[in-house]
Parts: C-alpha cells; structure tokens; sequence
C-alpha cells in the first residue's frame, strides 16, 4: 500500500503598509520550513508531498531580499523584531512592544529547553517592559531566535553554537552575527526543497494564492451541507467565483516562478472541498486535489453508498480531476497525540495502524496529511525521533511503500474511483464552522463584503490592490473569531484582519470605517493545547 504524507505550509499575510507586523515566517524559517528539509534529505528512500502555499512562498522572498539588502548597505529589514535585533529600541514603547513580542505562552516547549530564556522571560515578566534593562533587553532579543533555531541549525551552524556557548552579553557584533545567521537560514529555504523536488524524493503541491476558503467564498450555504440550521451573512459573497479563479490562477503563477516547476496537485485550504470548488480547481488546470475523510464519509452518507473505503483514489466524473481522502485519526495522532508520547513508541503504533489498514482488501493509498510547521515544537525534541524513526521504518517496509500524489495519479488514475458530488466540508470535524456561522465570523465576512463591494465600484483594479483584496479573503481571519482559541491569539489576528481592510479602503482612495478601529472578536481568557492543524500563527 502506497502512504501519503503530506506536510502543509502556510502563514497569512503578515506585512501591512510595506512592513512586516508578525515574525512568524521568519521565526518558523529557523525551524519548520528547515528541519523538514533537513529530515527528509538524512532519509534519501523517503518520498512526501509538500505543500507551500503562494502567500507564504512571497513573504520567504521576501525576507531573503530585505536581509540582503542589510547585509550590502544595512537598510531596516522592516520586521519590528529583526529591526531590534540589529539596533535595540531606547526605553520606551518600542521597547516595550519587542519585549512583549519576545514572550512566548507559558506552556510553550522553548521555554523548559532553553533555561537562560526561560531565566529572561521570567524577569522581563516582572519589569515594565519599557523600562527593562539594557543588556537584558538584548539578550532576551537574541535567546527568542536562539530558542526557535531547529536542531539541524544548531547542530551545522557554528555561529549558532558560539551563540549558545556564550549565553549572554550579547553585543553588537554578536547580535548581527545571529541577523546573518537568520539571513542565510532563510535563503537556504527554498532552494532546499527545489533541490529535493527536482531529485524526485518530494513533489511540491499548492493552493490557492492567499489561502480563502473555497467553498464560502463561491457560496456561504455550503456551510448548511452539514450544519443546515446555521446563521450566515445575509447576503452571498460578491463576484466570489471569479475571486477563487484568481487565487488558483494568481497563485499557481506565483508557486511556480519561485519553485522553478509546475504545481500538478492543489491542497484546498483546511482540507475544505466542495462540488463547486472541486470544478474550479480542475478547471485551473490541477490534476489532483485532497480533501478529509469526514468530508468523503458525509458524501457517501448523503448518496446512500455502502462501500465505505476511503484508502483508494477516486476521481470525478465530471471534471476527471483526481482525489484523495486523509485519515483522520492517524493525521492527528502525529498533530496533538504523539507529542506525549515516546518516540519509539509513536512509531510503532503509527506503523501498526498502517499495516492494519493495508491488510484490508483492495487498500490503495493512506494519506496523512496536516500542518507541516506546528506540531514539532511540542515534541521534546522538535519531532527529530519520531521522524527519523517513521522516515527509516516506512522506507525499508514490506509492504507499505512511500509515495507522492503525482505516482499515486500516474499509477491509479485508470481504475480510480468514481467520486459522487460532494457535500462540503473541512478537515476540522467535516464542517465549515470553524469560519462561518458565529456571529463574530459573519461579521468579519460582512465587513470584507462590503469591502468587496467598494473594491468593484472602484473599477479597473492594478495588481497591488487585487493582491491586497486577496489578503483580505484568507481563512485565517475568520478561524480566530468565537470563544474557542485563546484571547491573546485572537486579539492579534483580529487587529492584523482589521489592518488589512483599512489597508484595502485606503488604496481603494476611501477612509476606512470608523468600526475597524475597534476590536471585534473575542476568544477564552487562557491559552489552550495547541499543535497540528489547530494552531495558526505562534
């Protein structure tokens, strides 16, 4: 049996007014987006999917042209916490706002690793920040990206071990010697994946170009496919059709100027399909797309359809696009369970599961399939065992065998299964209610409503303010409104969501609404487990 694994990279749009306003591309460049290079070229018999999306592969450049552009003639870098990092901020707000930026959650992992960070959090906690002492002020500057450099950095860098070593009184020097270690990390990133796409061992899929979510933006009443009693915004969203064909061609274009090779497979943002979408993206040309299990059972639910295997691929009669259907329960014991658990023992078990799942009949393909970036920082040591243990067992097995989408379509594609119209859902428990449906969801929809709205009588629109428009479309905005992640989170993204609509108004030659100077999303006073394909962000 052929085993999928599909790791999903994604942040939103970070930068507002030609700045970037979060760290987190940047910050998971130094882990995630390496480290997972790392581990698949130390497992050269191993094959994965990897999905960069657009948005995230524009910022990468991003960051690798403005620390360039330091390194020749020592220009801002126009990240708050990178800009501190070069030339500590006087006692004041400045300050104030880097200290607090350097705080992660009290639970976070990188605090219990890194004692001489934990040591600074704890005092920084007890000061007011803009006051904070200023050798401590910097050595808390330095130990935050110390604290997020991967393993394999650590290990292959000696500019990063030195940093290390030294622990504290981070001068001038020392400090710049870390910015042109977070400089060259971030250039390294994506010639790394290019190199391991162009050996064959992984294939790079895509999405649409700001991830939105497909089906609400073609029609909000998808959402009633499994919850048919929910509230939505009262009106459908404007011209959404033509805005998810923009994403896909707008995207796709993007991916494969950075990547140097065409996308065949498009991973739907959140794993959320529809009948709609699944046309829209075969007609943008993709040969294969994924979507949840609990999306598959619905639809064979809904049709009355007894055969209920989903480890095969199927294919749509209509459009001939090809699909595959995650497991569920095994894509999210690698996001939330097996950070608890032994290595060796996670291993196993995963490796159980799987042989039980090819001992069935006619068993094709298992894809697992979730975020490619978050669960690794709750695992004791960034996931480095587990992985290394699940690269090594999978590639030398007997009967399971390692493979990418593209062999899975080139190899099946013939006998695929037909695939009956789809009821719409998402990788989150098979709904779209993660983005729709609380009244602080359908809120922020009315407001890019009406901002979609103006964005039309504008008329002829430039690049730049499709692409801000398409910022404005990303599911991340509407995952954090409601009362189930923690308020600190959403008091972020609902700032940066409301900067980017004003950001949107004033370019469109209009002041934006007196109401998106207010927060208006809420979230549980605490922060709450976070990993896999429930955290965003941080």
């Amino acid at each position: 049996m052929r085993v999928v694994l599909l790791w999903h990279m994604h942040q939103p749009e970070y930068r507002v007014d030609g700045r970037f306003v979060r760290p987190w591309v940047y910050l998971h460049a130094l882990s995630g987006y390496s480290d997972m290079a790392a581990r698949l070229e130390e497992s050269p018999a191993m094959r994965a999917v990897v999905n960069f999306t657009p948005v995230l592969v524009d910022q990468l450049e991003d960051y690798d042209r403005r620390l360039q552009r330091w390194r020749q003639d020592g220009a801002p870098v126009g990240d708050p916490l990178l800009d501190a990092l070069i030339e500590p901020p006087a006692a004041g707000p400045a300050r104030a706002c880097a200290v607090r930026a350097c705080l992660p959650a009290p639970a976070s992992p990188r605090l219990s690793r890194h004692p001489r960070y934990r040591a600074l959090v704890e005092s920084a906690s007890g000061h007011d920040p803009a006051t904070w002492p200023d050798a401590d002020f910097a050595d808390l500057l330095v130990w935050l990206h110390l604290a997020w450099l991967g393993d394999p950095v650590r290990r292959r860098d000696a500019r990063a071990a030195g940093l290390v070593e030294r622990g504290a009184g981070f001068d001038r020097e020392a400090r710049h010697s870390l910015v042109g270690l977070v400089a060259d990390t971030v250039a390294r990133v994506l010639p790394r994946w290019r190199s391991l796409a162009g050996s064959g061992r992984v294939e790079l899929s895509t999405s649409p170009c700001y991830h939105p979510l497909a089906p609400l933006l073609l029609d909000f009443g998808s959402a009633r496919d499994r919850a048919p009693a929910v509230a939505l915004p009262p009106v459908p969203y404007p011209g959404g059709a033509e805005r998810l064909r923009w994403q896909l061609r707008e995207g796709r274009g993007c991916f494969e100027a950075a990547l140097g090779g065409p996308a065949t497979g498009c991973w739907p943002p959140e794993a959320a399909l529809s009948q709609a979408a699944l046309r829209e993206i075969a007609a943008a040309g993709f040969s294969w797309t994924a979507s949840s299990r609990s999306v598959l059972d619905a639809t064979l639910d809904h049709h009355g359809i007894a055969d209920r295997d989903p480890y095969r691929l199927f294919r749509d009669p209509q459009s001939g696009l090809c699909c595959a259907f995650r497991d569920d329960g095994l894509s999210d014991r690698i996001g939330f369970e097996y950070q608890h658990w032994q290595p060796a023992d996670a291993v196993a078990d995963f490796l159980r599961n799987l042989e039980a799942i090819a001992a069935g009949p006619g068993r094709e393909l298992a894809l697992i399939a979730l975020d490619g970036e978050n669960p690794w920082e709750y695992f004791g040591d960034d996931g480095a065992a587990f992985l290394a243990g699940l690269y090594g067992a999978l590639s030398g097995h007997a009967r399971l065998r390692p493979a990418t989408m593209q062999d899975c379509v080139r190899e099946l594609r013939a006998t695929a299964t037909p695939l009956p119209p789809l009821r719409a859902g998402s990788w989150v428990h098979g709904e779209l209610l993660t983005w729709v449906g609380h009244p602080e969801k359908n809120r922020a929809w009315e407001w890019l409503i009406e901002a979609k709205r103006r964005f039309d009588a504008h008329g002829a629109a430039d690049a730049a303010l499709e692409r801000q428009l398409g910022a404005c479309e990303g599911s991340d905005w509407f995952w954090w409104p409601g009362v189930h992640n923690p308020s600190a989170s959403v008091a972020q993204f609902d700032e940066l969501y409301r900067l980017h609509l004003a950001a949107l108004y004033r370019a469109l030659g209009a002041p934006p609404p007196e109401a998106l100077s207010r927060p208006f999303a809420t979230g549980v006073g605490h922060e709450v487990a976070a990993g896999g394909t429930m955290q965003r962000g941080a």
